[in-house]
């Protein structure tokens, strides 16, 4: 039975995981490289409480017990020492991933389950670094995470049929809708995600249309609540461009190559809602369209 939860890593995907752990009763151990970052953490976890209270979402004593239910400690040995299952919510970098489950492995009990958040890494590739590969598992949750109801279950090469079941009855436990799916690259979320928003970059770069026309046509005419080029800010372009360097070199397919605009804006420092700036510019939450002229194909 699993009653201690710690997340690693406390950012965006992971204070979300946090909060939602906590407030279905769950003991949290939330955990990062420094106080710092788990202040930040904690203290955005406590205004998104806040609306909750504000929408009666929740009460304000149910906010009180779900932020008592949340401890944090930046020493990765002392967070993971006693969970049954341990969340890794870090960047989505391969080689920091191995190396950290490779760490959590040798920390954590031998019956722990060890989760990734990862939105395209292999979870077979994960498992092959650490003690006990049956026990690791995707557990891919959507932003905003205490919102969202979708995550993505994903079945490695070595994933035991005992922890893919217990991934899946405590995603329902958190009022979670599980799905099951196969360990290939982009699982499915991503895999038919990833190409539509490429395909909105492509639109924009080959001056087809612009950023508000583009979103537009979407939310319109197919009825997305959020058009293609805002999601990719609001995901991180940074984010969606490693995606799909994992689906282009996982299936070689060349439909899955990023949009030289998408490389370039990455490579300017335009990662979208998380710094300010990416297809629309982000102000005290405000958005303005950014001229993306001079990334346009001619």
């Amino acid at each position: 039975m699993i009653k201690n939860i710690t997340v690693v890593g406390s950012g965006t995907m992971g204070n979300g995981i946090a909060h939602t752990f906590a407030q279905n009763g769950f003991i949290v151990n939330l955990t990062d490289i420094n106080d710092e970052a788990l202040i930040k953490a904690i203290n955005t976890i406590s205004k998104n409480l806040d609306r909750q209270v504000a929408k009666e979402v929740i009460t304000e004593a149910q906010k009180k017990e779900t932020l008592n239910n949340i401890n944090t400690n930046a020493n990765l040995s002392e967070s993971v020492k006693d969970a049954d299952l341990i969340v890794e919510a870090a960047t989505e970098n391969n080689t920091i991933k191995l190396s950290l489950f490779k760490q959590l492995s040798e920390l954590c009990k031998d019956n722990a389950i060890l989760a990734s958040n990862t939105s395209s890494i292999s979870i077979t590739q994960i498992a092959s670094v650490t003690k006990n590969p049956g026990n690791v598992i995707g557990m891919h949750f959507m932003n905003p995470v205490p919102v969202m109801k979708l995550v993505e279950v994903i079945k490695g090469y070595a994933t035991t049929n005992d922890v893919t079941n217990t991934i899946m009855q405590l995603s329902r436990q958190i009022n979670k809708v599980p799905v099951e799916v196969n360990d290939y690259p982009g699982f499915v979320a991503n895999r038919i995600l990833m190409p539509m928003i490429n395909e909105a970059i492509y639109t924009l770069f080959e001056g087809v249309a612009g950023v508000n026309e583009i979103d537009t046509v979407m939310k319109l005419g197919m009825a997305h609540p959020m058009g293609p080029l805002q999601l990719a800010d609001f995901i991180g372009l940074d984010v969606c461009l490693a995606i799909l360097n994992v689906l282009h070199n996982g299936f070689g397919n060349p439909k899955y190559a990023p949009c030289p605009l998408l490389v370039n804006m990455v490579a300017a420092g335009q990662l979208g809602v998380k710094n300010g700036n990416g297809f629309y510019k982000y102000t005290s939450g405000d958005k303005t369209l950014i001229v993306a002229d001079k990334f346009l194909k001619v």
